[in-house]
């Protein structure tokens, strides 16, 4: 009896010991990975005043590149159609150079200046236990907000007239 017993004491502490240790190295690893809280992306002086350098009329690029906030996931397939739902009431305030307007959705929050014939993205948040990815071309804006197979996108044009935001969920 007494022989189990230590056999047992001796088995609960090296168990103990060897998740003790194998936790703090887990905890060193993780500790600087994508469970970090998200961070809303910076707004450079660079990307305000590009915009009123570039020429009015423009070709828009044949494939949106993926800003540095996320590592890059594929396009969705073109058999995905989103149901488009109207856009949320947006808080607006006046700017020197439009006016600048957010849009809260459940995946987080995006901001854009809207000018007359052109926007640009302030700022692109997202919420607790979502992913964010934001393409951009010479015509069109996207932030889409992701969280397992949820998706929300937050879609900026202007190619055939002012800017205009939709906002869609699927």
């Amino acid at each position: 009896m007494r022989r189990g017993l230590v056999h047992v004491l001796a088995w609960l502490f090296a168990t103990g010991a060897a998740a003790t240790l194998s936790w703090w190295g887990v905890h060193a690893v993780m500790a600087g990975t994508a469970y970090d809280p998200p961070r809303a992306l910076p707004v450079t002086a660079a990307d305000r005043d590009a915009r009123e350098v570039r020429p009015a009329s423009r070709t828009p690029s044949a494939s949106p590149t993926p800003s540095q906030a996320r590592p890059a996931r594929p396009a969705p397939t073109p058999t995905r159609t989103p149901a488009r739902t109207p856009s949320p009431s947006p808080t607006a305030t006046a700017t020197a150079t439009g006016r600048v307007r957010s849009y809260d959705t459940d995946g987080g929050r995006a901001v854009f200046d809207l000018g007359p014939a052109d926007a640009t993205l302030v700022s692109a948040t997202p919420g607790t236990g979502w992913g964010m990815q934001v393409w951009k071309t010479e015509s069109w804006i996207r932030v889409e907000f992701s969280r397992g197979a949820d998706r929300v996108s937050v879609f900026c044009t202007w190619h055939d007239g002012p800017p205009r935001v939709e906002v869609g969920t699927y």
